[in-house]
C-alpha cells in the first residue's frame, strides 16, 4: 500500500502521521513545493497550477491514493485534481472539521488563515453544518508561516493574538489550517479558560487518513509491522524532510523511517 500526500510545505505532516499510525506498513510519498510556498496568498489559478505540478510528481510514484494536505489547495484545486487523476487515483481533500465541531453544540471558533476567514467557502460550510450554533471566525495572520519555519516565539505571538480574538465562552476550536494541528497543544493552552470544561479541538488529519483508507478499500491496522517507507519530493526531486519538520512530534515520527532510495 502506498499513500501520497501533497502540500506547499509541512502542513501535510499531521495527515501523514495519522496515516502512519493507522497503517505503519504503508509506504508514504510526501510531495512538497518549497519553491512556491506559501500557497495561501496565491491566486486560485496560480495555486491550481502549482498544486497540479506537485500532484503529478506524487502520481509518478504510483500511489494508491493522493491526499491534498492543504485547506487552500482543497478549496481551489480539488476539482481540477480529481478531473486529472480520478478514477485511477483517488484524491482526498482536506475540509475544516466544522460539522463534528458544531455537533457538540458550541459555541465554536474557527481558526483559519486570513484568506480563508470570511471566505464564501468557509461561510458555506458554516451555513451547511453549523445552523443554530454560534460560530466565531478567527483570522490567524502569520501563524501558518511561523509553524512552517518552526519559529517558537513567532508561533506563540500569533497564537496569543488569535486567542485574544476568540470569544471567552468558546468550548470548541476548529483548526482550519493543517499547519495549526502541529501546534494544537499551544492553541489549547492559550484558549482554555479555567472555569470552563476542557477545550475541544477539531482537526482534519484523522478523518482524512481514514477516508484515504476507505477510498482504496483498506482497513486500519495499527498493529501492522512498521515497515512503511517515506519518500520526500521537493519540487519533484527526492530530498529530505525540511529541518523545521523535526520540531514537531509528527515530523519526528516520520523521520524515524528512512526514505526510499
Amino acid at each position: 500500500m502506498k499513500i501520497a500526500l501533497m502540500d506547499s510545505g509541512i502542513g501535510l505532516l499531521a495527515a501523514a502521521a495519522a496515516v502512519r499510525r493507522l497503517r505503519p506498513d504503508a509506504d508514504l510519498v510526501l510531495s512538497l513545493d518549497p519553491a512556491g510556498m506559501p500557497w495561501g496568498p496565491r491566486t486560485p489559478e496560480d495555486l491550481t497550477e502549482r498544486a497540479l505540478a506537485v500532484a503529478e510528481a506524487a502520481a509518478a510514484r504510483r500511489p494508491d491514493a493522493l491526499i491534498v494536505g492543504c485547506n487552500s489547495a482543497t478549496v481551489h484545486a480539488l476539482t481540477t485534481l480529481r478531473a486529472r487523476f480520478e478514477p485511477d487515483l483517488p484524491v482526498i481533500g482536506t475540509v475544516p472539521a466544522i460539522k463534528p465541531a458544531a455537533a457538540g453544540g458550541g459555541p465554536v471558533a474557527i481558526w483559519a488563515t486570513p484568506a480563508t476567514t470570511g471566505s464564501p467557502y468557509q461561510r458555506n460550510l458554516i451555513r451547511e453544518f453549523a445552523r443554530g450554533v454560534r460560530v466565531a471566525e478567527v483570522p490567524c495572520p502569520g501563524l501558518a508561516e511561523a509553524v512552517e519555519r518552526a519559529e517558537r516565539t513567532a508561533i506563540d505571538e500569533a497564537v496569543r493574538a488569535a486567542a485574544e480574538r476568540t470569544p471567552e465562552d468558546v468550548t470548541t476550536v476548529v483548526l482550519g489550517c493543517t499547519h495549526y494541528e502541529l501546534v494544537a497543544d499551544r492553541v489549547r493552552a492559550a484558549v482554555q479558560r479555567p472555569e470552563l470544561p476542557p477545550l475541544v479541538l477539531h482537526g482534519s488529519a484523522g478523518a482524512v487518513a481514514g477516508q484515504a483508507l476507505r477510498r482504496i478499500g483498506a482497513r486500519p491496522a495499527p498493529e501492522a509491522p512498521a515497515e512503511g517507507t517515506v519518500t520526500v519530493l521537493l519540487n519533484g526531486q527526492e530530498g529530505a524532510l525540511p529541518e523545521s519538520a523535526l520540531a514537531y512530534a509528527e515530523g519526528r515520527l516520520l523521520a524515524q523511517t528512512a526514505p526510499v532510495r
